[in-house]
């Protein structure tokens, strides 16, 4: 009798402490407000003109970043990243709408097993630690669940709901409002005029460019109101003095020169953090942040354990050590395949194009499609742009890219090539490379060869922590350098090299620099075991004047079982210029590809003929 006495005692103030908790959690709530499309032109950052009173207000509340920059500049690698903690090219979500079982990024049905990921993302940590979850599309409590755009399958519990106020009174809440943010340029509620813009100097003084950045600044507009609203719920039901507030943009401005590309107007966004009880109001930090960091803050102010493979930082923590540098890529962005990395310091900019053979602006049915771009073709084309203007239509670019952002903050002086800079140059490129191989990116082996290499191992995260494979980063990166050093006998041996990545890059360096030597090693190359490398070997014989002898591998591989390999093929076809009748008829068939990708080429292609 006196056990179980003691026992139900027991149990009694177990189940009462529980009560207690529950009803008294100090924990705070987390609101993360992203908003779409958008850089920094707001009054805390300086904007003129328009006025952001809600902002403005949060950000005298609250901490103003004044360096804080994403790691992709596009919004599926970069929320990606932000919903993990980590780099998307560590995790292998890094390009654009992919690793989908349905949808624009939809894969091969017998890769979606390896499409999800071995780690838990953060609403899945909070859930653990208690927290209600939630995602919402605007503000508004009747909202439906909001953008997630993750590159990777997710399970839909990890959120609770779509707002936080179906949040129970006795648990904190870890929410976010998705803002369509600068997607809202067709909203003409705002009053900017479009007359009093000034343009950054990259972009013409052109009355359809001066609308659009009105429409673009108004949009901004929209955003603050939406702030002001989320910030009245809060204090309407009593939430506002415990819940921390990370105001932030998944990328910059959707711009020619801004998202998807690694330029401060495509990769620095606003971040403004309003903490608790008003800890820290109206302070300023030049520090260098990523919006990965804002995952390991977010977790830390929770007092949840940040996890070892989260690669952010509590920037909030009082032991915390800033960054001295920042990291991020740019890859494949729907149909177009493209590899850039950089490294920022204070001072400095260093920018790796590993595509340098190809130019920045390469048709993409996205940007293609917007009438700025449209704008800038037709006046580039009527040669009424300056050479600064109409760089990014050049045929090629240079591999690196080095700007002084003290003296040059618009990034339009490339140093690379000067003398005065070399040792600048040459440590940014080592930190790069060692960021690379030491975050392991997986960036640098071609798609098709990471959908098969992520199947075989479960993930693509896993492929190189897998020891036969821990040399590839560099691997890859020497076979590269290779090629635009035109060293054709390092080239002819990485043909048959024993990693087909290092084929690929082989193969593919060979045809830009249109080496004759090399034509029957090619051929040969086109019965490579490896589509990926089949199709490099085509199109580099393609590029050396030889279309015919790699026809038929870039046509057959367009309906591959590995879509990504059908993608390749058929932007191989795009870039060869081969326009036979069998080529046509693979390209009418390809529109119908079940791969979205390959049918926007295909659909290009079409349009051409």
């Amino acid at each position: 009798m006196n056990l179980f006495k003691t026992i139900f005692t027991a149990f009694a103030l177990l189940v009462a402490a529980s009560d207690l908790h529950s009803a008294t959690d100090p924990r705070p709530n987390i609101l993360w407000i992203v908003v779409e499309d958008a850089s920094c032109h707001i009054g805390p950052y300086g904007e003129t003109a328009i006025d952001t009173p809600n902002i403005d207000a949060l950000a005298a509340q609250g901490v103003t970043f004044d360096s804080a920059f994403v790691t992709a500049p596009v919004c599926s690698a970069s929320r990606s990243a932000m919903i993990t903690g980590m780099y998307q090219s560590t995790l292998g979500v890094h390009n654009h709408r992919s690793q989908m079982d349905s949808g624009k990024g939809e894969g091969s049905p017998p890769y979606h097993e390896s499409y999800h990921l071995p780690i838990k993302m953060l609403p899945e940590l909070f859930k653990d630690a208690g927290y209600h979850t939630s995602l919402n599309s605007g503000i508004s409590p009747k909202g439906k669940s909001g953008k997630t755009d993750y590159n990777f399958l997710w399970h839909r519990f990890a959120y609770d709901s779509a707002h936080w106020m179906d949040c129970p009174d006795d648990k904190p809440f870890f929410a976010q409002f998705q803002l369509k943010g600068g997607k809202n340029r067709g909203d003409d509620s705002g009053s900017v005029d479009p007359e009093k813009m000034i343009l950054p100097p990259y972009y013409p003084n052109h009355p359809q460019l001066k609308k659009d950045w009105a429409q673009y600044l108004n949009s901004w507009l929209k955003v603050d109101r939406e702030l002001g609203e989320a910030m009245k719920q809060l204090e309407d039901w009593g939430r506002l003095e415990n819940t921390a507030i990370f105001f932030i943009t998944d990328h910059g401005v959707s711009h020619l020169r801004g998202k998807q590309f690694l330029y401060d107007e495509g990769i620095r966004v606003p971040l403004i953090v309003r903490l608790p009880k008003g800890s820290s109001a109206g302070t300023r930090r030049d520090d260098i942040v990523s919006q990965i960091d804002v995952s390991a803050a977010s977790l830390g102010l929770a007092g949840i354990e940040i996890p070892r493979h989260i690669q952010g930082s509590n920037i909030l923590a009082q032991d915390y050590q800033p960054r001295e540098v920042m990291f991020t890529s740019r890859d494949r962005c729907d149909e177009t395949v493209e590899i850039l990395r950089s490294v920022r310091v204070p001072r400095f900019k260093y920018i790796r194009n590993f595509l340098s053979y190809l130019p920045h602006a390469q048709p993409n049915q996205y940007k293609d499609g917007k009438i700025i771009t449209k704008t800038m073709r037709k006046l580039n084309d009527g040669g009424k742009l300056n050479e600064l203007q109409a760089r990014i239509f050049n045929p090629t670019r240079p591999k690196e890219e080095l700007y002084d952002l003290k003296s040059d903050p618009n990034e339009t002086v490339n140093l690379a090539e000067d003398s005065n800079y070399q040792k600048v140059l040459n440590s940014l490129r080592e930190s790069l490379y060692a960021q690379m191989e030491r975050s392991r990116d997986v960036g640098l082996i071609p798609e098709p060869i990471l959908e098969d290499l992520g199947k075989r191992y479960g993930s693509k995260y896993e492929v190189l922590r897998r020891p036969e494979n821990k040399t590839m980063v560099r691997d890859l990166i020497a076979i590269i350098e290779e090629g635009e050093s035109n060293n054709i006998a390092a080239l002819r041996k990485g043909l048959i090299d024993e990693n087909p990545a290092v084929r690929y890059w082989a193969a593919t360096w060979l045809g830009v620099r249109k080496n004759a030597e090399a034509s029957q090693a090619l051929v040969k190359a086109t019965s490579d075991s490896i589509p990926a490398v089949r199709l490099a070997a085509a199109l580099a014989l393609s590029r050396m004047g030889q279309p015919e002898k790699g026809e038929d591998v870039i046509l057959e591989t367009i309906i591959d079982d590995n879509w990504l390999a059908g993608l390749y093929a058929i932007r191989a076809l795009e870039w060869s210029g081969i326009r036979t009748p069998a080529a046509l008829a693979a390209v009418t068939k390809a529109k119908d590809s079940p791969y979205e990708f390959t049918r926007r080429i295909a659909k290009r292609l079409s349009s051409k003929n």
